[in-house]
């Protein structure tokens, strides 16, 4: 726990660092390029001859010793820098969904597993970052508050719910079977995302799009057929979670084209902030109907192991922090760049947490696994490429 408090802390205090970090310095460029000699100097440079040196042929070798010593042709040459403030964003978002799903499964193991309180988890988890955003808000200098109205809020509502259905079903498919495997079905989203986009919202998708729907499904499928930890409640759960997840961007994009909106919000932290404290809400029926004459049972757990409780508020603070850099790191970059960063965060997240949990890895599952999501790749940006063709 000493590590992951140490992480988390590096988490929340580097992200406000983490902005504008663009490394460029220009100043040797323009003192070195301000030879020109628009005026005559009193004493011309001469040769050994005694012939006198025109200026551009002066200015040309100086030139080239500057550049000869890494000097302003370099500079001028090289465009600009590393954008080493999106690299952090990248870095945190990435430990932030680690620790996650290991805190996660750690609270759910010792809440019972199989036979524990999901529902309870996954609401308190919301719950954690429901306070955390309000403390944000109420701590001096640390975020401007929203003003939205009611109206803003009740337009929220289904971004929430949706949000809040999302969670809670993955973290079912995470208690009702290994890791790994729930992350391999929850990155065939695209498949529901392109079904509902369709059918439901549209929005037509183009004939490469479902072409590499085959290859996400047979790998999930592939991936699926030698799994030790396999269970059909943990199938369903992660299928659940990412129809819900496929309507929550579609909902989104509805919900941001409000006029004024975006401006009565303020940023993408406060958009989060109210998202996560409107789901909280939605999640307490749910838990009292599905665990409701048990929490008696999972509040004397609470009490007596610290296991849980532990991994319980680290998680919901990693969900928290990942989901908010996540949004701002994708806001940060281009279309490419953004399904690139999501199969490397799947790759990443699955071999990690399957080596630190000791969940399976068998070749036929690696194989499977690197199908579906490089079909998920290539989902992405298929249109891309086919348009660069055309």
């Amino acid at each position: 726990m000493k590590v992951t408090a140490l992480a988390l802390l590096t988490v929340f205090c580097a992200t406000s660092a983490a902005f504008g970090l663009n490394g460029a310095a220009q100043s040797v460029t323009k003192s070195r390029t301000s030879l020109g000699f628009h005026k005559p100097a009193m004493v011309q440079p001469m040769d050994i001859q005694g012939n006198r040196i025109h200026n551009m042929a002066l200015k040309e070798s100086a030139e080239g010793a500057a550049e000869i010593r890494g000097g302003a042709a370099a500079a001028e040459k090289s465009g600009p820098g590393i954008d080493i403030g999106l690299l952090i964003y990248f870095a945190l978002w990435y430990l932030g969904n680690y620790y996650y799903n290991i805190t996660n499964k750690l609270a759910l193991n010792a809440a019972g597993g199989k036979n524990g309180f999901p529902m309870a988890i996954s609401g308190l988890q919301l719950g954690v970052g429901a306070l955390y955003g309000l403390f944000l808000w109420l701590a001096p200098d640390a975020r401007q508050r929203p003003k939205v109205t009611m109206d803003d809020i009740v337009k929220m509502i289904p971004v929430a719910f949706c949000f809040m259905g999302a969670h809670s079903a993955s973290v079912f498919a995470m208690g009702m079977g290994a890791v790994s495997f729930a992350q391999i079905v929850k990155a065939a989203e695209p498949a529901f995302a392109a079904v509902l986009a369709q059918f439901v919202y549209g929005k037509p998708v183009s004939k490469a799009k479902w072409l590499c729907l085959p290859i996400v499904i047979g790998g999930v499928v592939l991936a699926s057929v030698k799994e030790l930890d396999f269970a059909w409640s943990a199938l369903i759960s992660a299928c659940i979670a990412n129809t819900f997840a496929a309507v929550k961007g579609n909902e989104n994009k509805k919900l941001m084209e409000t006029e004024g909106l975006k401006e009565r919000i303020g940023s993408v932290g406060n958009q989060f902030a109210i998202t996560t404290i409107l789901a909280f809400l939605f999640s307490i029926p749910l838990i009292l109907i599905k665990e409701g004459s048990r929490l008696p049972e999972f509040f004397d757990l609470v009490k007596t192991s610290p296991a849980v409780w532990k991994n319980l508020i680290a998680s919901g603070l990693w969900f928290y922090g990942y989901n908010e850099l996540a949004t701002m790191t994708l806001k940060k970059t281009g279309a490419v760049t953004q399904s690139v960063a999501n199969t490397a965060k799947r790759v990443i997240v699955i071999v990690g947490v399957a080596l630190v949990l000791g969940e399976s890895l068998s070749p036929i599952k690696l194989i499977g696994c690197s199908i579906g999501i490089g079909g998920v790749l290539l989902y992405s940006i298929i249109d891309d490429l086919v348009g660069k063709k055309k």
